[in-house]
Order: C-alpha cells, then structure tokens, then sequence
C-alpha cells in the first residue's frame, strides 16, 4: 500500500509541473506577442508622429528678424530709421557656468539690474543655441574693452545688431509714435490676431502713434534657419534658409520743418496745433506739446526717465491734439452761425442790440457779454467778427439744443474724426439724453444758452476743432484726416497711394457760408479780435478766437487773469484757414492757461502759415514763458459757468 501511494504521488507532481510549464510558455509567448503588436503600432501606424518628434530633437527652425520699415516725412526727411550698436551676446549652450560668466562679464562692463531681467526674460524664450543679448548700446571704449578680453568669455560674443532711432528725439513724437520690448500683452494680441509666428525672434513692436497703427506695414516678413543640433543642443549645420522680407517704408502727410516751427513757438508752453488741407485731409503738422523724446523707450525706458515723464504736471505723454479735451469757448460760434442762417433762424437783414448781456424769458439771470458795455446793433456777421456773446446765447435757444447739435454734428462734434493712428477720444456734444443718462437729471434752458458760445458741457479735442474749421474751409465736404499718405513696398520700391475718404457732405447754402466766411475774414482786419494776426499776412485769413474757462466765475465777480493761479487761467483757442478764398490749410491752436486766443494762439497758427504758404521761416523762437509757480499750481480743472 506504501509503495502504490508514493507512486501516485510522483505522478501528480509532474503533472502539476507540465501544467505550469504549459502556462509558463504561454505567459511568454503573451509577452512576446505584445510587445511585437506595439513595437508594431509605434513603427507602422505611429511612425509620422515619432519621426517628427526626432526630427524636431535633430533639427531646429531659428528665425531671422526682418528690418523694420523707414518713416519719412511728405519732402522724403527721415523721421525714424534703424541703426546698429554694438551688443554683448550669451550663448548659453557655449557657456560652463552661465551665472560666473555674467559675474565676470560685470566686472568688465556695466551690467545694470534691468538688463539681467531682460536677459532672464529672453533666455526663457529662446534656444540654448540662440545668442542673448546681455548688455545692448556699448560704447567704443566697452566694445574695445571686452575685444581684448574676449578669450576669457567663451560663448560671449560682440555683435552688432540693428535698433530704431528717432533721428530728431521729440519732434512730432505723438503723431510717429515709437516702439518698445514685446510684453505679455502684445502677445496676446498676436496670438488673438495669427501674427505670432511672425514676431519669433522680433523683441520690439509699435507702442503708439503710427509705429503702432501701421505696424504690419513696417514690420515685416521673419525669415528662419533650419539648423541641425546634436544631443548636447549645439547647432551642427545650417540646412536651409529663408530670407526675410524688411517691412515697407511708410510716407507721412506731416512737414517735418512746419512741425518744428510749430513746436517751437510754443516755447515752453503747453498746448496742441493740428494743421489739415482741407481739400485731402492730410495732417501737416500735429503738436502736443510738452513732448518727450521717443528714443527713451526703444530699449525700456528707466525707471528715472519714466517716473519724471509720468509724474510731471505737465503731462507730456498725453497727445493732447487727440485726448486733450477742452471747452472749444468761442471757435464754436461760427459752426452756431451756420446752423442758425440754414435754420432760418437768422437770415440777412436780422440783427440785435446788444446791451451787454443776455436773459431768458421770465428769469433775471444776466449771462453777460465778454464786452461789459455791449456791442451795440449786431447782425451774423458782425457777431462773428466781435464775437458777440450775446447774439449766441439768443441763437441758442431759439434753434433748441436738439436742433442745435444734430446741425454742428455733421462738423464732427461729438464724435471721432477716425484719423489712421490709435487713441482718440470723442469730445462731448451734450443733449438732454444724454445729460439724463449721465447724471438722472432734466435739461435747463440755461444749458442751451451757454452751449451757443462754446461753454457748458461741450468739449472739443483739437484734432476735432481742426477738422471742423478744415470741413467749413471746404464748403461742406468733409474729409477723414490721416497721417500717412503712402506705403512705399520694400521690395519693388514700388508707391501705393492712400486714399482719401470722404466722410460727409453737408449741402450748405452758398449764400449763408458766404456770411459766415466773411465775417471770420474780418476777425482778422481792423476791429476783429485777431487783427494783429492778420496783419501783413500777404493773404486773407479767416479765423476765429476763443477762451475757454478753466474755473467758473460767480455772477457778480469779474476775471482777473493776473490774480488767478496760472494753471486756472482761461485756456487759448485759435482757429484758421487760408487763403480764405482758395484754402490749402486750416489750422486749430490751443494754449492752456494762454488767456487770449488773438494773443497766445494766433500768432503761432500765423507762423505756420506763413512757413507752409510764403515759405517764411522763423529764425529764432519766441521767447520762453517763465514756469511761473507751475510746480505749486493743480492741474487743469474744467467746470462749468454757473447758469439757471
């Protein structure tokens, strides 16, 4: 029985061992054949996808930053233009010890904090083997420096690289703009706009003015490398190249030479002069003044300059000619004038006389006369001419602020002139709704009186007011403003004209322009409020002159320019347009805090035209204005007059 049981048992035992074998080789085979069926999926249906990845690993696209297009001025002056500076440049793949080698580097040259935050910033968004620059505009002296010492840096290298310039610093700096470093949200918006591939390798884009409006044009097309790299991330060999496309060279309608006279003769003031033709809308001169120098942000402007730009009472990085907002105060009369006479609310031979002051029915609020004696009998033109006050108040209220400022606004009240660079405010033309909106409360009568001479709520920026006076020069039509004219391509050199736009087309009675036309003319003859400016001229100038308050005075107080704070003093408008019978400019001027539109703003208006029709330059600028206690007076507040 023994022997029989031990049999039995040895039998089990091999049984039981082939049964494992058996599983065993199947478990292999299993394993086998998976890992054939993947090594099957990666090389046949996964194979694109695997290559690609390799051959990204072996090669890498490297692209080529394109020159950025030239800004001329309308007689070919160069306003902004690229030159090269030297650059000390870090390949971070050469280099053992990145952060010895920026160490050793200071200790030769000046390495300020700013440039090793944008060297972190440019090195997080390159390749290993892309240079970087780490100190950008060294001088001779620096460059020779490290030339000598150039053993001892291995992956640092002098380059040479190709930077934008402003050629006359602060001249016209509002209307060409400038352009700066790429920041985070410039990305967006070339990636919200399929543009990013374009900007690799490109560290600057357009930050205002016509640099930023015109910045596909000026550009360019980037060009790349294809270089193939080893294991280690160092460039092998160039495989193959595009060239890039240097952007197009933009023509503006702007005149370098009448935008220095303009900005000359404010000497020290601060203001705004836009000039138009009136015929095509070109911009000839834009003046925001102060003005700032442009070169100061091409590489990111230092804390130093900025906190002294940003901070200043004078505000000097505003464009005042398209966000300055002001009262346009008197120049708005002749714009009352023409909707009165196609009204009918005016016509030859209505006049007034004027005591000195204006009522309305049933009140005894006096809304007085610049001229305390009044101006005795008045008709349209002599208004005009004297700049009745009291004749517009009346106008006013007759037409109604409804019909009032549906008239004015074919002129471009109240709206954007859509001038081709970024940044323009609307002004305000204000009406009942609107004042409901604004403030939940009812219009009054006695805001419609003030609106007639340019006061109250309204407010004008002098890229508006130019516009205007530029749309009455031209007998109705008005024309879109721009400031470039044409786009020269880079390539061919071949000159693409930019239209002008015609943006409205008032039918205005022959007769009725004729009236207003003639009195602004007298505005500037004997007995007109800017008879100095007109003086001499050697052609008919049609004008108009305007103050506009900063303060409101009380009714029974009378303005004391010398006693008020110089920053609360009445601001200075002047508008223009010549030769008054066959125009080719219209001009609006305004000085803050000048006083008197005849006196602080015409004669600057009147050297530009004399430079523009006569050729006249002026040798020497007129005198500056002492600063006064500038820095101890508060910015510019705008309050209405007090009225019913």
């Amino acid at each position: 029985m023994g022997y029989s049981t031990e049999l039995k048992n040895h039998q089990n035992e091999q049984h039981k061992f082939r049964v494992r074998l058996v599983f065993l080789v199947l478990l292999v085979l299993a394993a086998f054949s998976a890992l054939l069926g993947r090594f099957y999926f990666l090389q046949v249906f996964r194979y694109d996808y695997y290559q690609t990845l390799a051959e990204n690993n072996r090669i890498s696209i490297v692209p080529i930053t394109p020159n950025r297009g030239l800004i001329s001025d309308r007689n070919g002056i160069i306003l902004a233009h690229n030159f090269f500076v030297y650059t000390l440049e870090i390949t971070p793949s050469k280099t053992e010890d990145l952060q010895d080698t920026i160490a050793e580097l200071g200790k030769l040259v000046e390495i300020s904090p700013t440039d090793l935050k944008r060297f972190k910033k440019l090195r997080a968004q390159s390749h290993t083997f892309e240079s970087i620059p780490i100190r950008t505009h060294l001088n001779e002296y620096e460059a020779a420096k490290f030339a000598v010492n150039r053993f001892r840096f291995p992956g640092v290298e002098l380059k040479s690289r190709l930077f934008r310039h402003y050629p006359y610093g602060t001249l016209g700096t509002h209307g060409i703009g400038y352009i700066s470093r790429i920041n985070e949200h410039d990305l967006k918006q070339l990636k919200e706009n399929n543009q990013l591939s374009n900007y690799k390798g490109t560290e600057h884009i357009g930050k205002a003015g016509v640099e930023q409006a015109y910045e596909t044009e000026l550009h360019g097309v980037t060009g790349f490398q294809q270089v193939e790299i080893d294991a280690d991330g160092r460039a092998v060999r160039v495989l193959s190249s595009a060239s890039p496309t240097s952007g197009n060279n933009v023509v503006l309608s702007m005149d370098a030479k009448m935008q220095e006279i303009a900005e000359q003769e404010f000497a020290g003031r601060r203001g705004a002069l836009v000039a138009i033709q009136p015929k095509t809308g070109e911009v000839l001169a834009m003046a925001s003044m102060p003005s700032f120098d442009a070169n100061l942000f091409v590489d990111g402007i230092d804390f130093d300059n900025w906190n002294l730009l940003n901070n200043s009472l004078d505000k000097p990085l505003i464009n005042r000619t398209l966000k300055g907002i002001y009262p346009p105060g008197s120049t708005f009369k002749p714009f009352v004038a023409l909707a009165g006479l196609e009204s009918g609310k005016r016509q030859p031979p209505f006049t007034i006389s004027d005591p000195g002051y204006y009522m309305l029915p049933n009140s005894h609020h006096r809304y007085r006369d610049w001229k305390p004696s009044g101006h005795g009998s008045v008709d349209m033109r002599k208004a005009i001419t004297v700049s009745c006050d009291t004749f517009f108040y009346g106008l006013a209220v007759e037409l109604g602020i409804d019909r009032l400022t549906d008239f004015v606004r074919h002129f471009g009240f109240g709206e954007k002139t859509n001038i081709d660079i970024q940044g323009e405010l609307a002004g305000l033309l204000p009406t009942p709704g609107w004042k409901q909106r604004r403030f939940k409360q009812p219009w009054y009568m006695g805001e419609t009186v003030i609106v007639g001479i340019g006061q109250g709520y309204t407010l004008v920026t002098p890229m508006q007011l130019a516009y205007a006076t530029a749309t009455l020069a031209n007998s109705g039509k008005a024309i879109q403003p721009h400031l470039v004219n044409a786009i020269v391509n880079a390539k061919t050199n071949e000159v693409r004209m930019l239209p002008h736009k015609v943006a409205d087309q008032l039918n205005l009675s022959p007769e009725n322009l004729e009236i207003v036309k003639l009195g602004m003319m007298d505005v500037t003859r004997p007995g007109g409020t800017a008879a100095s400016v007109g003086a001499n001229a050697g052609y008919d100038i049609a004008a108009k002159t305007g103050t506009a308050q900063v303060v409101g005075i009380k009714q029974n107080e009378k303005y004391n320019e010398k006693a008020t704070a110089e920053r609360h003093r009445d601001h200075a408008w002047f508008i223009a347009y010549a030769p008054a019978e066959d125009p080719k400019i219209a001009v609006a001027v305004i000085v803050e805090n000048g006083g008197h539109g005849g006196s602080a703003a015409g004669p600057i208006a009147r050297k530009v035209m004399d430079y523009y029709l006569l050729g006249k330059i002026p040798a020497v600028a007129a005198p500056a204005v002492p600063a006064e206690t500038q820095a101890q007076n508060p910015p510019p507040v705008v309050e209405e007059e007090e009225h019913d």
